[in-house]
Parts: C-alpha cells; sequence; structure tokens
C-alpha cells in the first residue's frame, strides 16, 4: 500500500467531518488547490527576491492568483451553508462564526478573517496529520521490536473491544512515546517564525520590535548535545520521562503561539495507530526509498510504500 496517500485521505476525512460539518467533497477540493500553491509556494523561495515582482502578471503569479481566489471563494461557500445548517451549530466554522472569536484589534472576526483562519487550519488540519502518521508508520515497519511492543500494549488496554475509547486512550503510554518520538525525527514543520511586537530584551539582548526570528526545530530535535549520540535514531524509550528542557522539543510551538489544534492531532495519530497496528503488521516494501523532503511540512518524495498482512489470530 502507498501509505502516505492512504493518510492524506484519511486526515482529509476527518478534518471536515470535526470542522467543517462533514463538507467531504468541497473540503477535498480546497485540500487540492492547497496542495498546488504549496508547490508553487516553494518554487518561489528558491528563487531570488526581486521586490515587486509578485504583483506583475507573469504566467506563475497568474496561477498563483487563479488559485487563491478559487480557494477564498470555495472557503466562503462552505461558511454559507454551514452558517444556514442548524445540525453543524458546535463544528469549528460555526465557533469561529459565532462571534465569540477575536481579531487582534478585539472585534469579532469578519469574513474575510474567518476565510484566512480556515485556509491555514485546512493546510496544517491535513498535512501535519498526515505526513506525522505516514513517518510512524514507517518508523514502526522499520523497528518490528516497538512494533510488537505496542501491539501488546493495544490488546492489553482495550481488553478485546474493537477500538480505543475515550476512557482508556491515556493508558496507551508506549503508542505515545512512538509518537512523540516521530514528531521528533519528522517535526511537522522544518522552523518557526515569529515577530517580536515590541521592543524586548531577552538575557543580555536588547531586540527592537519588528524583529523576526526563525527557530530549527528539525537542528534541535536532532542535536545530539540535547538527545544524545543517537539523536539521529529512533528510540521511543527516550520519552519514558519529560526532556530536560522545555525548549529541546518543541513539534508544535511553545509559548502562547502554540498550535492550537495539537490535542486533535495527538488524539487523531493516537487513535489511528493503535486501530492499525491492533489488526495489521506490517514491514517496508523493498520499492520504498527514503528521501525526506522538506516543503512546508516534511514528506517522503516518492511516497511510502509498505507490505501489509492482517493479522488473523
Amino acid at each position: 500500500m502507498e501509505v502516505h496517500e492512504e493518510f492524506h485521505e484519511l486526515s482529509s476525512e476527518i478534518f471536515c467531518k470535526t470542522a467543517l460539518g462533514n463538507n467531504f467533497e468541497s473540503g477535498k477540493r480546497i485540500f487540492k488547490l492547497q496542495q498546488q500553491q504549496e508547490i508553487l509556494t516553494n518554487q518561489a523561495m528558491q528563487n531570488v527576491y526581486i521586490p515587486g515582482f509578485r504583483f506583475l502578471p507573469t504566467k506563475m503569479n497568474k496561477l498563483r492568483w487563479r488559485l487563491e481566489k478559487e480557494t477564498r471563494d470555495s472557503v466562503r461557500k462552505i461558511i454559507e451553508v454551514n452558517m444556514k445548517t442548524s445540525e453543524n451549530s458546535m463544528n469549528f466554522l460555526s465557533i469561529l462564526t459565532s462571534g465569540g472569536s477575536m481579531n487582534k484589534v478585539g472585534l469579532p472576526l469578519d469574513i474575510e478573517e474567518v476565510i484566512d483562519e480556515c485556509k491555514t487550519f485546512f493546510f496544517a488540519g491535513k498535512e501535519a496529520s498526515a505526513n506525522s502518521l505516514t513517518w510512524a508508520v514507517l518508523l514502526l515497519a522499520q523497528h518490528q521490536e516497538w512494533q510488537h511492543k505496542a501491539r501488546e500494549e493495544i490488546h492489553r488496554v482495550c481488553r478485546g473491544n474493537e477500538h480505543p475509547a475515550v476512557e482508556n486512550l491515556q493508558e496507551l503510554k508506549i503508542v505515545s512515546m512512538i509518537i512523540k518520538e516521530t514528531l521528533r525525527l519528522y517535526t511537522p514543520d522544518n522552523s518557526i517564525s515569529r515577530r517580536t511586537s515590541k521592543n524586548v530584551k531577552v538575557g543580555s539582548l536588547n531586540i527592537p520590535a519588528g524583529t523576526e526570528f526563525y527557530i530549527p526545530q528539525a537542528a534541535i530535535h536532532h542535536d545530539t548535545k540535547i538527545w544524545g549520540l543517537d539523536a539521529n535514531e529512533f528510540n521511543p524509550a527516550r520519552f519514558v520521562e519529560p526532556p530536560k528542557h522545555l525548549g529541546a522539543y518543541f513539534p508544535y510551538g511553545l509559548g502562547r503561539r502554540i498550535c492550537i489544534a495539537r490535542n486533535l492531532a495527538t488524539v487523531e495519530a493516537k487513535i489511528t495507530l493503535a486501530m492499525i497496528i491492533k489488526k495489521f503488521s506490517f514491514v517496508v516494501s523493498p520499492s520504498y526509498i527514503h528521501a525526506p523532503m522538506m516543503l512546508t511540512t516534511v514528506q517522503p518524495q516518492y511516497g511510502a510504500r509498505i507490505l501489509v498482512r492482517r493479522i488473523t489470530n
């Protein structure tokens, strides 16, 4: 199976059901538009920046503008449908449009600001979860001992139940360690950027307002001074205890700007992995080529082919 594609389909459906009131077909179209936009964005970032060039009606810029307009129009239609449907009153879109969500000046979000928020949630809600699940399955396929440990734990915790339940999800300690180690090795984002809103002092540094910082997650998560000489190896046991330094591990960011959907992503990954590991064993296909590709997120360049066998006993 090509699990990378399968997990993108799965995370798309989960996001649409939990956030969009089950507008799956409409959501799929937006996901495809954003995938095209991601490729164009990375191409632009690899070119020399020329001030004002993005306003010129070049072939690529026209394509970017068309994708942006179509994405916003599609999100706007979903919002309009959702606002007319009372049964979706508790989903993510309803919360954003209810007037309870405020912008940076303390006013309720207008429709364009809601669309901006939705674009971010669309991309992050699908990409991060799908990629994390892909890498987790690949790592477990390569390290059979951890796959066996996780399977034993799942059978013990679920006690014959078909699926893990809310009541026992916290008991899946080994599965949690596997997910944490996966996010350390293959962090959803390559780096986190922050901009100071006012003059601040950090240690002995005086930092003026408007300064941009780039925190390289991948570099910190693979630093041998922090994680030891096996920093590049898959070892979930390192998470038996929390990291000694708070800033050593931050796959979803830190502080006030930490990812708002981190709990959803963690629960999604834990349930999905538990259900797969319980019913299937898997190894890496001989045709798999290991080539992590750093776009906006870290993805397998040539996909992730896995040999899957159903567990009958």
